[in-house]
């Protein structure tokens, strides 16, 4: 085994143990070194990629319109500059295939992360999920790729039921919990069911998910510790940290269109505080 291969061994035992328990594993999302630097010297202990981040950095919308190869070009930049495990939002697998799952599975660990994001959405109008027979085919097949790299891989299947509010809404918990026992049960190692942020439905599927389950962070989540008190393994924050930054952009050219002044740089990050985080990175 290669230094590297020995490297992203350990890497991958670190990011299996960080989903066994307490405390709760924390994510915020990064979509280019600059950001995955700040998450790692933050102190979190795992770095996880936005696919939307990504792809909106190289100038295309969510949804599978950026291509495998160059999603995965920019998970192994940042695999690249960064010490702590990385784990990849490859979406949903890039085709409908198992063959196509498998593929990307590879791609990723090519790539050197230790871990993926694996949807049941399809991005594609008037089918919000694809058929739960035929994802978990694709998360066996996954898991199947995973397992013959010999590296240790968190895969992280996700169910886009509340996301894309599919069927009533009394319905929705059953019919995601159901889907992510059946991606349990096909080999994921964790579930998560991003559009949920009420605390109540939250614990519900904290008990009927089969496995750690992972929930996506907005402004109206509880708190982290809140999270972790009613049993979540994990918690990641998507693109939310990008379009934060994009956010405070958009503030600055309004103000310096408007007013010709220049307020919104207040509190900027030194010049030579990132020249120095980037640094032989």
């Amino acid at each position: 085994m290669t230094r590297s291969a020995e490297a992203q061994t350990r890497r991958g035992e670190v990011f299996r143990r960080l989903h066994a328990g307490k405390p709760i594993l924390v994510l915020p999302n990064a979509w280019d070194v600059a950001s995955a630097r700040i998450v790692e010297q933050a102190g979190f202990p795992a770095i996880a990629t936005s696919s939307a981040g990504v792809a909106f950095a190289l100038g295309y919308p969510d949804g599978e319109r950026i291509s495998r190869d160059e999603m995965a070009a920019a998970v192994a930049r940042i695999v690249a500059h960064v010490a702590v495990p990385v784990t990849a939002d490859m979406e949903a697998g890039y085709g409908r295939r198992p063959e196509d799952a498998a593929a990307t599975v590879r791609a990723a660990i090519a790539a050197g992360a230790v871990g993926m994001n694996f949807e049941d959405s399809p991005g594609e109008r008037g089918e919000p999920l694809l058929a739960e027979a035929l994802q978990v085919e694709r998360v066996r097949a996954a898991r199947e790729a995973a397992d013959a790299s010999g590296v240790p891989f968190v895969l992280n299947a996700r169910t886009d039921v509340f996301l894309e509010q599919v069927g009533e809404p009394a319905g929705r918990v059953a019919h995601a919990v159901r889907r992510l026992n059946a991606y349990r049960a096909a080999g994921a190692d964790c579930l998560f069911a991003p559009g949920v942020t009420d605390a109540d439905t939250i614990a519900t599927l904290v008990r009927q998910v089969s496995g750690p389950l992972n929930i996506l962070a907005s402004v109206t989540s509880p708190p982290v510790a809140e999270l972790e008190r009613l049993g979540v393994a994990r918690v990641s924050l998507g693109s939310g940290p990008m379009r934060a930054g994009l956010t405070v952009l958009k503030r600055l050219t309004e103000e310096l269109r408007a007013a010709g002044t220049f307020g919104a740089l207040a509190g900027a990050i030194p010049h030579a505080e990132l020249n120095r985080l980037l640094d032989g990175a």
